[in-house]
């Protein structure tokens, strides 16, 4: 929802990589922004209207990313698009960055403009395996971001390091990084990079992007 300059740019990008796309717009004249290689639907309408939604096929859609130029706007299309239709991967834009931590509460996954680009909201809403960022010089050692399964979600981090025999270096939240105290928490939307050997970063994502096993 929304095709405004980062709207237009994430669904040209996901079209590319083979995806279907599908843009809401409430002003006909944004869809220029896609030029004439978009090969998606253009829905003009309200991205929290139910029927717009629908027209746009959200009732099959994998993922849903809320845009648009307004704050109220994008966490209500994003909550009607995951409570109504249950879409599972949703995230929303936001410009001010006070209210994250209470868009994060209800569930949404977003993302502040002071720290916005296309690359990560695609991360959010495709996640690829586990993302290398840092390797020593032997080529030994890697430290990488893994997402996590949703069943993590509520597990202390200790818990999440000790099931993966890795060390959690640290961890992103509302744009922040933060070092995880022995009461921390995974929380939806928290980005993980975890300490571990080159050679065992596949099972690493491999586990955690499986629930939690009950011997965990």
């Amino acid at each position: 929802m929304g095709c405004g300059r980062v709207g237009s740019t994430l669904a040209m990008n996901l079209e590319d990589q083979g995806h279907t796309v599908a843009v809401i717009d409430r002003d006909p004249a944004a869809f220029r922004r896609l030029g004439t290689r978009f090969e998606g639907r253009r829905v003009q309408g309200v991205g929290f209207d139910r029927a717009t939604l629908v027209e746009a096929g959200v009732q099959e859609a994998y993922a849903f990313a809320a845009v648009s130029s307004g704050d109220n706007s994008n966490i209500l299309s994003a909550r009607v698009a995951r409570e109504t239709f249950g879409v599972q991967h949703v995230v929303a834009r936001i410009y001010d960055p006070g209210r994250a931590e209470i868009y994060q509460r209800l569930g949404i996954p977003t993302v502040a403009t002071v720290r916005w680009t296309a690359d990560q909201v695609l991360r959010r809403l495709l996640p690829q395996g586990a993302v290398s960022v840092h390797t020593d010089p032997s080529g030994n050692v890697v430290v990488a971001e893994v997402p996590l399964d949703t069943a993590w979600v509520g597990t202390p981090y200790a818990q999440v390091a000790a099931a993966g025999d890795v060390t959690v270096a640290y961890v992103t939240r509302l744009g922040a990084g933060m070092l995880p105290t022995p009461d921390m928490v995974h929380q939806e939307g928290d980005l993980v990079h975890v300490i571990t050997t080159a050679d065992r970063l596949p099972s690493v994502e491999q586990l955690f992007a499986a629930p939690p096993r009950e011997d965990d």
